[in-house]
């Protein structure tokens, strides 16, 4: 931990003054240095009083990601226990794979993406100080062909994370209402019958006020839908405690043990929807997903089976 950290933890844990003597004291440096952190804290945005013979007070603290702010609010074993924060970077998948050698469970965030994507290669839009972007680095003891399962697993434990209603749109999308708040990619390593790492990545539109252009009828934010402005380190923590109490159960028995939670919060089930399959739309009705994370689809010609791709439902994105 940086000393200019060090100083923020010993002041957000007073609940009064803390005099430069102790801070010097606690840390081995000049009281030069302490006013030197101080300045510099002041210029990120927190605001520390001062005042003669008692020292620093923290007033306020601005909406900044902090690895400490974020372990606060973590009661995981691993999940979050080492955590990689960037200011800018072009997506954080890319810098999980690039550390894919660091612990099981590390964590990768940035305050701002200037490359994020989605699902086949759409832009993420990746605004400062709004949203969180993060990605997780797992690595789990399953065949290849199951592993693609974990995006449902930690789209479950977004939904139960942020709340508000949110639902899973099948297979990798968060959505509140008919729009979308979150979107979670995973990309995976393996060799024949092992999985290296999953990289799993997911950004959340968490204080985003409004979306322009294309975005104002297919993105919300958990801002948008409570009226409420969040600490994103706080919400990071809740989504990494839950996402590790759902990659447990997915990790001992797949997603059988969570099967029918993932089923209820699924807004694509019951819906009409069209999908690319086989080279061509098909419309049809949602009908189930299973153990293997295949969506059923009933259509005039018979029920077909569908592994991955764009399914477009109805009510969802504008889609009529």
């Amino acid at each position: 931990m940086k000393v200019k950290d060090k100083i923020l933890s010993i002041l957000e844990s007073s609940e009064g003054y803390v005099s430069g003597e102790e801070i010097s004291r606690a840390l081995d440096i000049s009281r030069a240095a302490v006013w030197k952190h101080i300045k510099s804290l002041r210029s990120a945005g927190y605001v520390i009083s001062s005042s003669t013979n008692r020292g620093y007070r923290l007033e306020y603290s601005p909406d900044t990601l902090s690895a400490e702010g974020i372990a606060k609010g973590l009661k995981t074993e691993f999940i979050g226990r080492n955590i990689f924060l960037y200011d800018e970077t072009d997506t954080t998948n890319n810098r999980a794979k690039e550390n894919s050698s660091s612990p099981d469970g590390s964590v990768f965030i940035a305050e701002t993406q200037y490359g994020g994507k989605g699902s086949r290669g759409r832009a993420w839009s990746s605004p400062r100080g709004n949203g969180i972007y993060l990605t997780v680095l797992l690595k789990p003891d399953l065949p290849p062909s199951q592993a693609a399962q974990a995006t449902l697993a930690a789209g479950l434990a977004v939904c139960r994370a942020i709340g508000h209603g949110a639902q899973i749109k099948w297979p990798n999308d968060i959505v509140i209402g008919s729009k979308k708040v979150c979107g979670i990619l995973t990309e995976m390593s393996s060799e024949a019958d092992t999985v290296n790492y999953i990289a799993c990545g997911i950004g959340v539109n968490v204080n985003d006020e409004s979306f322009g252009g294309e975005l104002e009828n297919k993105a919300t934010s958990m801002y948008i839908e409570s009226g409420v402005k969040y600490r994103r380190s706080d919400v990071a923590a809740q989504i990494l405690n839950e996402l590790e109490r759902v990659y447990k159960q997915f990790s001992d028995g797949g997603l059988a043990p969570i099967l029918d939670e993932y089923r209820s919060n699924c807004v694509t089930l019951g819906r009409e929807v069209s999908v690319i399959f086989k080279n061509k739309t098909v419309v049809g009705t949602a009908t189930d997903v299973d153990e293997y994370g295949v969506l059923s689809v009933c259509t005039d010609d018979g029920v077909i089976r569908v592994n991955s791709g764009d399914v477009s439902v109805r009510g969802i994105y504008g889609y009529a």
